[in-house]
């Protein structure tokens, strides 16, 4: 017999779901109806939504998709890149999807001090890192400058696909991440 996932976990994928399909400004209501937990837990656990919407952005393993489409593209470094695009098609072409949760959270907390952002910047950090390595391990000249292009590459996909779907923007930026790739001194 199942065990039943606790309030923390209940709340976390509740908080996942609704926030991806209907955005982070969803209910509170909403969350804990959809987790079956009681506004005491949300409280408890995360000291409110602020803290459950920054823990679903910390612990969303996103990266951990890109890192995984690398790794089964084998060692060459420009394969491990381009089956990111590869894999942004097969997600991006979902009824599904939805955008980027990061991108998305970013422009709908206009606070600037609101600690989703902090998150956000760990989160594109962590990628633009990910990408310089395999840049530098392919000899890229800049491989800072690569990543942050095959940044805007892929956040450029994320929001095209949202709005033109059927456009396959990943396989656009596939062919503009190759032009990166074979930049040289």
């Amino acid at each position: 017999m199942a065990t039943r996932p606790g309030p923390r976990e209940r709340l976390l994928e509740a908080a996942r779901e609704l926030t991806y399909t209907q955005g982070v400004h969803v209910g509170v209501d909403a969350i804990l109806k959809h987790a079956d937990v009681a506004r005491r837990s949300l409280y408890q656990h995360f000291g409110g939504k602020d803290g459950l919407i920054v823990e679903v952005l910390r612990t969303g393993g996103i990266t951990d998709r890109y890192r995984r489409a690398m790794d089964e593209a084998g060692d060459d470094p420009r394969s491990r890149i381009l089956a990111v695009f590869d894999e942004l098609e097969k997600v991006t072409t979902r009824p599904s999807f939805h955008g980027c949760r990061h991108t998305a959270a970013e422009l709908a907390f206009t606070d600037p001090g609101h600690p989703a952002h902090a998150e956000v910047r760990v989160y594109k950090d962590g990628l633009h890192r990910l990408f310089a390595t395999e840049l530098a391990r392919h000899g890229h000249p800049d491989p800072g400058l690569g990543a942050d292009q095959l940044l805007v590459l892929i956040d450029g996909v994320l929001a095209h696909a949202v709005t033109r779907p059927d456009a396959h923007p990943a396989l656009a930026a596939r062919a503009m991440a190759e032009l990166v790739l074979d930049r040289r001194p």
